[in-house]
């Protein structure tokens, strides 16, 4: 995976095409879209999108600086098809016009280009288990809130705090499959969605097909497949975003497994506020 990554890069800086063809690059180095926007974005820490915008941003400005063409000669180079367009990338990247640049010569910001490089160490011990699991319909009380990568998510603690002790027991005592017990369910988000993109937390339980469903309750429906069950213990909530990027890190690049489409679920095995004691199940199929 770790050269997969390189060789995407690798990509980004030789494509001058408004688009890269992602899915056909994946496939001819045996991998999916899917999991490799979602690697490259656990470990570049920003969306494959965006480091393309930037990478794409910071050559125009070095053209424009140097004197290499007009601003239009320059966005066509870089795939834009309108200066509009291209003023509005442009402008996203380095806070200034592409006009500006070319007559000041900056304040610009650059992107280096990125070299993704193994680690050996191991250093953060994983607890691991592949686990088969059948249809599944997961049940409870859902709301869109911002992706956040650090810290806790305010709008996640209002949204559990609103919701009532009573409701809490009847949510534990409907599920009747794995994972058991009260589960943090995220679903809904690109697999490579900067930060502040809306996604889905569903806080519920696992139910089997079969099921009845109370009429009051929201429902995301889970295919057949494997998972990948993480299990970590420590300070809530860094231990679980670490073990978040102990997966891409660590795990992903070294076993013969990667991401599929669906939801990632938290089970909180003991939870004190500051401390948790939990187990991150992402779908996984093998690679």
């Amino acid at each position: 995976m770790i050269g997969t990554l390189n060789a995407l890069i690798d990509l980004v800086e030789t494509t001058t095409a408004e688009e890269i063809d992602v899915a056909g690059f994946a496939r001819e180095h045996g991998t999916t879209e899917y999991h490799l926007r979602r690697m490259f974005s656990a470990l570049a820490e920003m969306p494959l999108s965006e480091y393309v915008r930037r990478r794409r941003m910071t050559r125009a400005a070095a053209e424009l600086v140097a004197g290499a063409g007009n601003v239009l000669d320059v966005a066509v180079r870089h795939g834009y098809g309108s200066v509009e367009a291209f003023g509005r990338a442009f402008r996203a990247v380095h806070g200034i016009g592409p006009v500006d640049a070319r007559r000041d010569g900056g304040p610009l910001r650059t992107q280096p280009t990125l070299r993704f490089r193994l680690s050996v160490e191991g250093s953060t011990p994983m607890d691991v288990t592949i686990t088969p699991l059948p249809e599944l319909v997961l049940v409870g009380h859902a709301v869109e809130v911002p992706l956040i990568h650090q810290g806790v998510n305010p709008q996640i603690q209002q949204h559990i705090a609103a919701i009532p002790v009573a409701e809490h027991a009847r949510l534990k005592e409907l599920g009747d499959a794995e994972p058991g017990g009260i589960l943090a369910v995220t679903a809904d988000i690109e697999p490579d969605a900067p930060e502040g993109t809306l996604l889905t937390y569903l806080h519920g339980v696992a139910l089997q097909a079969s099921s009845p469903v109370p009429d009051d309750l929201d429902v995301l429906r889970i295919e057949e497949g494997s998972w990948a069950v993480f299990a970590a213990r420590g300070p809530f909530p860094a231990t679980l975003q670490n073990l978040w990027a102990a997966t891409a890190t660590e795990w992903f690049p070294s076993n013969p497994w990667r991401l599929r489409p669906g939801p990632s679920i938290v089970r909180y095995l003991e939870f004190t506020g500051d401390f948790a004691s939990c187990e991150l199940w992402l779908p996984v199929e093998q690679g």
